[in-house]
């Protein structure tokens, strides 16, 4: 299994209404990942008060099971997101990181 950290900003002119449209069902698409999904959380605006993407770390055997996984995603059936960053990650340091 190998770790991906997706990065999303959502489109401004959109992102607003998709998000909070489509939230409920993204929401319960990441519960429904059990060990696949190893973190995750909206980006938010510098004043902290607005979402504007989204952070998720998953473990996944490689990047082709990924892909499959996040075309999944409400968020990204909907067309939420600008532009996505899709990189291998490193769980180096913090609570809970992997002996990898």
């Amino acid at each position: 299994m190998a770790l991906y950290a997706f990065y999303g900003i959502d489109k401004s002119d959109t992102g607003p209404k998709t998000r909070a449209e489509n939230r409920p069902a993204h929401i319960e698409w990441l519960q429904s990942l059990g060990e696949t999904l190893r973190l995750a959380g909206p980006l938010l605006s510098d004043d902290g008060k607005a979402m504007i993407g989204s952070l998720v770390i998953f473990d996944c055997a490689d990047r082709a099971e990924l892909d499959a996984l996040i075309a999944e995603d409400p968020y990204a059936k909907a067309g939420l997101f600008e532009r996505v960053e899709i990189r291998p990650y490193k769980w180096a340091l913090g609570a809970g990181a992997p002996d990898r």
